[in-house]
């Protein structure tokens, strides 16, 4: 359990510091988190030799003989959501040392790494109490973090959407979970599994909704359509490392603790989460993507409202494979996983490239990024690797590998008509994605005083703004944009270090 205490006790120690720490020494606490994450995920390394578990029912208590139930596993799916969740967090933190100044740091770091350890806990829970509880220490905090811009009224009515969606959310969770409960005795996944096949008569109408409850409650986590509709405005009004934060980690917590309960505590109800989740990814592809088409459509709105509809877009493909897992083999699950790991990075990506701009251009609005490769080439450049990836063209090849994983575990499900869906999507996301692409390579718009190249007289002079100058580009974001992209860049020159997750099981 070391990774996530190691996060807790960095969290509880940036708490401490900041009582101590005069203003001018403030940094410290975000280099004390930096040390938190790092020492974190160094501790994943010598769990990788096996599956290890703890707090597990004692043979008495199983009833069986056994001790098969437990309430930690660290596992391979466990350390894999686990890496990219530290990784996540320590990006955004990166994005956010030199991004504090107009915020609380103590506040800003310590929910931070609080939110990152309810995270790191969620993906090695094995039964209902201790998902919900990670669940929610990985949220509550974040709720804080969305609306930390104080005084900003889109961060506070941000912040407000959030909160009351999720508390929704885990209202319809707790239902659900008490419902199975009842039905069932246990909130062990691996005794759920058993004991769900074997329900009296007069309890199946309960199990079942409860069952549907369940799920319910980590659908609006997982910002699938209809539940996804606190994102643009929540992703709009966070502070933007949050906003990259949320539409990674929080997006990893969300769908590993649907996988886990799904696939490991509810199989005995395949045929009623399989035909659902299904529906859910067909509704939440096709609506973050035409959303998405909207935004682009429009050059004064802002490219972090576009990169939100995209990543709802996204989280309609994750959920595919989860479906397919419901007709087929848990196999798939890992295609799921696969693409996850691939989003994660370029999405950071795209977020660190924004960060950037936006110190030069706060509205970050769409038309901000066109001719962008003429005053930082290599940012633009490094952005338009991200955006192609995420449209699954060359030579963002990890991209288009992990869209043909997805697209065989529904195939291979029998799910062909949500593989035709998930085709048409594909080519909505094409536009708007090669749209802004070539937004940053274009020229820049010529002004009513500019001079007409084809007139032979200069206009006269005019009270036009200055030409823009360098500005100076921070250390740590561009330390985020260049992991992002070297980690993308090595992903598509070796797909099967990622693509290898897709072909075995993790459970």
């Amino acid at each position: 359990m070391a990774p996530p205490l190691v996060v807790a006790a960095a969290a509880l120690a940036v708490l401490v510091a900041d009582l101590f720490l005069p203003r001018e020494r403030k940094p410290v606490l975000g280099l004390i988190t930096l040390a938190g994450l790092v020492a974190a995920l160094a501790l994943l390394v010598p769990l990788r030799d096996g599956d290890r578990s703890t707090f597990c029912l004692t043979p008495a208590a199983t009833g069986t003989g056994a001790t098969g139930a437990c309430s930690y596993t660290a596992d391979h799916f466990a350390l894999v959501i686990q890496a990219l969740v530290l990784v996540g967090a320590l990006l955004t933190a990166l994005l956010s040392l030199d991004d504090t100044r107009r915020l609380p740091a103590g506040e800003f770091w310590f929910l931070l790494l609080s939110s990152a350890a309810g995270a790191v806990l969620l993906p090695a829970a094995r039964d209902l109490a201790t998902l919900v509880i990670a669940l929610e220490v990985a949220s509550l905090p974040a709720f804080a973090l969305v609306g930390l811009k104080r005084g900003d009224r889109r961060s506070s009515e941000a912040a407000l959407k959030f909160f009351l969606s999720s508390v929704v959310a885990t209202a319809v969770m707790l239902l659900g979970v008490s419902f199975v409960y009842a039905a069932t005795g246990t909130l062990h996944l691996t005794e759920l599994a058993t004991r769900l096949d074997d329900v009296p008569g007069q309890l199946g109408t309960l199990a079942e909704t409860g069952v549907v409850l369940t799920l319910v409650g980590f659908a609006f986590k997982t910002a699938a359509a209809p539940f996804h509709f606190w994102v643009p405005d929540t992703y709009v009004g966070a502070p933007l490392p949050v906003a990259a934060y949320l539409s990674v980690v929080g997006k990893a917590a969300g769908f590993s603790g649907l996988i886990l309960v799904a696939v490991i505590g509810f199989p005995a109800y395949a045929d009623v989460w399989g035909p659902a989740l299904a529906v859910l990814a067909a509704l939440t592809m096709t609506i973050g993507n035409v959303a998405a088409l909207r935004q682009n459509a429009d050059r004064a709105r802002s490219a972090v409202r576009l990169l939100a509809w995209s990543s709802v877009g996204q989280a309609g493909y994750l959920l595919v494979p989860i479906a397919a897992a419901a007709y087929a083999s848990d196999r798939h699950i890992g295609s799921t996983v696969a693409y996850a790991l691939m989003y994660a990075v370029v999405n950071l990506g795209a977020f660190a490239v924004a960060a950037l701009v936006a110190r030069t251009h706060p509205g970050n609005r769409l038309s901000d990024y066109r001719s962008l490769c003429a005053d930082r080439p290599l940012a633009a450049l490094a952005l338009a690797f991200f955006l192609l990836c995420l449209a699954g063209l060359p030579p963002g090849i990890i991209g288009l590998f992990a869209k043909v994983t997805v697209f065989s575990a529904a195939v291979d499900a029998g799910l062909g008509w949500l593989a035709v869906v998930m085709a048409v999507n594909v080519v909505i996301a094409l536009y708007y994605y090669l749209r802004w692409t070539a937004a940053l390579f274009r020229a820049p718009e010529r002004t009513a005083d500019a001079p007409d190249p084809s007139a032979g007289r200069t206009p006269a002079a005019s009270p036009a703004a200055p030409a823009p100058t360098g500005h100076h580009v921070p250390v740590p974001v561009t330390l985020a944009i260049a992991l992002t992209a070297v980690a993308g860049i090595v992903l598509s020159g070796v797909p099967q270090t990622i693509l290898e997750f897709a072909a075995v099981g993790l459970f």
